[in-house]
């Protein structure tokens, strides 16, 4: 199961923007991302586990350099040679249409949205305690992509992580959004009306 390219590059330009570093540059078959972090230099994320995520395997020779592959894990790790390893797996998810609605409203909780740029970044406080976050994007004026959607563990089972996609629906209006979950995420998105796109997995190269 693979992705559609036209989406993944409409998701990578979205991440990008979230995370405030420079847009994805396409690059022998994938997008480049120069993230800039200790832990994560740049990655490359592609749409299939193929010839392509090959031969960018070949090429990097440090661990902090990622390969994102919309397939499942033993597809990916079969195109990648011995030294490689699969971080925990992620799902790539669609949604066409409103989310579903329900149980949204969450007493002791206030809401803080700000505007940083292009990104819209929501807050749900307890008190002055920060209990859970999550930004979006617009791309291209049809597609919201969503990320960092977190709730801190103490306030979990709450419904908050809901409430926090739902304000965020709410204040793009946009209809249409991708993004990538954890397991543990899979479920709330599948609540809300979101279906499974791809898999997704993250290759690292051991240290």
């Amino acid at each position: 199961m693979s992705a559609d390219p036209g989406l993944l590059a409409l998701w990578t330009r979205g991440w990008a923007l979230t995370r405030g570093v420079s847009p994805p540059v396409w690059d022998d078959g994938g997008w480049r991302i120069e993230v800039g972090e200790p832990d994560q230099v740049r990655r490359y994320v592609h749409a299939d586990a193929d010839a392509a995520v090959a031969r960018r395997a070949a090429l990097i020779d440090q661990p902090n350099v990622f390969l994102k592959v919309c397939a499942d894990e033993a597809t990916t790790m079969a195109c990648l040679p011995h030294g490689w390893s699969a971080r925990p797996p992620r799902f790539m998810m669609t949604l066409s249409g409103p989310m579903a609605s329900g149980g949204a409203e969450v007493d002791g909780y206030t809401v803080s949205l700000e505007q940083r740029g292009a990104v819209l970044h929501c807050l749900l406080f307890a008190g002055d305690v920060e209990a859970a976050r999550g930004r979006v994007v617009v791309i291209d004026g049809a597609v919201a992509i969503y990320d960092r959607i977190a709730v801190d563990p103490g306030h979990r089972r709450r419904g908050l992580g809901r409430r926090v996609m739902l304000t965020l629906e709410r204040e793009v209006a946009i209809r249409d959004g991708v993004l990538v979950a954890t397991t543990e995420g899979r479920a709330l998105y599948a609540s809300l009306g979101w279906a499974l796109h791809s898999h997704y997995t993250t290759a690292v190269l051991e240290a």
